[in-house]
């Protein structure tokens, strides 16, 4: 970076010392609430379109509903779970589904190269869940600090109003851990032949606690019954030049002729803890967990067989939040899990309004009608449930009103310990071990898109930008790097020459420990309670 430009600031004027990580409790402890420049930024980049969802804006939806099997894998779901929407047979619970794409406008063709947005509503008995995913289980960042950066650069450029490849690959050239992401949108999985015939993930590493207390990692799928399909970008171009709606068409036609879609639905779990012996984070959502070291374990299965009404009132007015669990399943320190949970209800206020949630196609099942002691805020048509005494809106109150739910008899009380402060990641080897794994595993057919969409793209970036990605995607898998190389004209020798990434370890390794940002190990132990003497000798 040039020491000539100007210096970053938030709007207060404050500088911006950091831009890359939350502060934390520790590496992988939870962000904290304080993180003001994030909230700032994330507040805004939720604000920056009107009426229209920033991201997700092209969609499409349908109503099912979920069965759970009593199970996970072999076992009874209780041995993991409290969570009644997972445990109990016989039950059907409404869902509703919104299907999307990421980067484009609400007008946009659904044959973009484009991650797709799955997400799920259940409204269960217990209230309503929200497992708000993609297609492709994993994502582009780590962080959620960089999530305005990220769709800055994939959005079109301000001047221009062109999407440029070279905007896309400058922001990835500087993230690593975007590669696994990039080999995968870039690939024919990065454009789904429809919604019907496509995967969903939560993404996020969430927590499921059962009745005892006690907490496993898991990772969410959903897997189609009707199989895999992807396009190449030939065959999407093919569909595009008579058909931009050709995925909304085909799940309205497909639940109008009574063939219904449906996925299974399963869970990965592993312990909760660190798991050093791992080489990656498996709070780290830019990577998979091997499915052959995580088996997927059935969970239940959903069903779409009704479409919306009014696309209006159901699908665009639909609300979705990370933050939106049911007793029995809980956060992880993901930290994008931890930005998303306050910024996709935050944007939904925004853009519905705060009474978002009183709109039918959010509004939680009859069994779990919300009883809450909000009020007011604009378009609110009716009262939240309350107690029998209507003049207390508050608790507690010795006279009325709502009162607090039972504790469980054993909860879960995950211990957290740490300095405060912004890290960088210390497990970085696998950042390119998973793209090039990946990059190996596809067919002949998959690589040979994936390279020339890659390599074509590369030809209409500058040089500096070129020769880095090519110098990324050689650490990946030397055949990557090449082919890709070959197909942009690019200098191999020349782009395999360079140095890593300023304050970056080298491919393939991680950092000796726990780092800030700033490059300085974490230093310093635990520092005790001052004594009575020592903080009267302070006075």
């Amino acid at each position: 970076m040039s020491e000539q430009r100007p210096t970053l600031t938030t709007r207060q004027g404050h500088p911006v010392r950091d831009n890359q990580a939350m502060r934390s409790v520790g590496e992988r402890g939870p962000a904290t609430l304080e993180n003001y420049q994030f909230i700032e930024k994330i507040t805004h980049f939720d604000r920056e379109r009107i009426p229209e969802r920033v991201v997700h804006a092209r969609g499409t939806g349908a109503h099912g509903y979920f069965e759970a099997y009593g199970k996970i894998g072999d076992e009874p779901a209780s041995k993991y779970t409290r969570a009644r929407v997972l445990n109990e047979t016989g039950v059907q619970t409404p869902v509703f589904v919104r299907f999307s794409t990421v980067i484009g406008g609400k007008e946009s063709p659904e044959t973009a190269r484009d991650p797709r947005g799955f997400a799920v509503k259940l409204k269960t008995v217990d209230g309503n869940w929200d497992l708000v995913g993609n297609n492709l289980k994993v994502f582009f960042i780590r962080d959620a600090i960089k999530f305005p950066d990220m769709i800055h650069a994939f959005k079109p450029d301000p001047v221009s109003n062109q999407q440029e490849p070279w905007r896309f690959y400058d922001f990835i050239c500087s993230h690593p851990e975007a590669l696994h992401m990039v080999t995968w949108v870039k690939s024919p999985w990065g454009i789904p032949a429809n919604y019907r015939e496509m995967e969903g993930s939560g993404v996020n590493t969430y927590k499921l606690v059962n009745d005892q207390g006690i907490a496993h990692l898991v990772k969410f799928h959903w897997q189609p019954k009707q199989g895999v399909r992807n396009l190449t970008s030939q065959q999407a171009a093919e569909i595009q030049a008579h058909d931009t709606s050709h995925a909304t068409r085909d799940l309205y036609d497909a639940i109008e002729r009574g063939e219904f879609p449906e996925w299974e639905f399963c869970v990965q779990v592993m312990s909760d803890g660190e798991h050093p012996e791992l080489e990656f984070d498996p709070l780290d959502d830019t990577k998979r967990w091997p499915e052959d070291r995580f088996p997927l374990l059935p969970v239940g299965r959903m069903v779409l067989d009704k479409n919306p009404d009014n696309v209006f009132a159901e699908t665009e007015q639909s609300a979705f939040g990370t933050g939106v669990l049911v007793d029995g399943i809980d956060f992880s320190d993901d930290k994008m899990l931890q930005g998303r949970t306050l910024s996709y209800s935050d944007t939904q206020r925004y853009r519905v309004g705060p009474n978002y949630l009183q709109l039918p196609i959010n509004a939680p099942q009859e069994k779990a009608v919300a009883r809450t002691n909000q009020r007011d805020g604009q378009m609110t048509f009716y009262v939240d449930g309350g107690g029998e005494e209507k003049h207390i809106n508050y608790e507690p109150s010795l006279l009325g009103g709502l009162g607090e739910a039972p504790q469980p008899e054993k909860d879960y009380h995950q211990h957290v310990e740490g300095h405060l402060g912004r890290y960088q990641t210390s497990r970085t080897a696998d950042d390119y071990q998973q793209a090039g794994d990946r990059y190996r595993t596809f067919a002949d057919w998959e690589r040979d898109d994936l390279v020339n969409n890659v390599g074509n793209d590369l030809k209409k970036c500058p040089e500096v930008i070129q020769l880095r990605m090519v110098w990324h995607l050689w650490h990946c898998d030397e055949d990557y790097g090449r082919r890709v190389a070959e197909i942009a004209g690019i200098d191999l020798e020349k782009a395999k020459a360079l140095q890593p990434l300023p304050g970056k370890p080298a491919p393939g390794e991680n950092r000796p420990g726990s780092t800030y940002s700033g490059g300085q190990p974490e230093s310093g132990g635990k520092k005790e309670p001052a004594t009575t003497e020592e903080v009267a000798s302070a006075k």
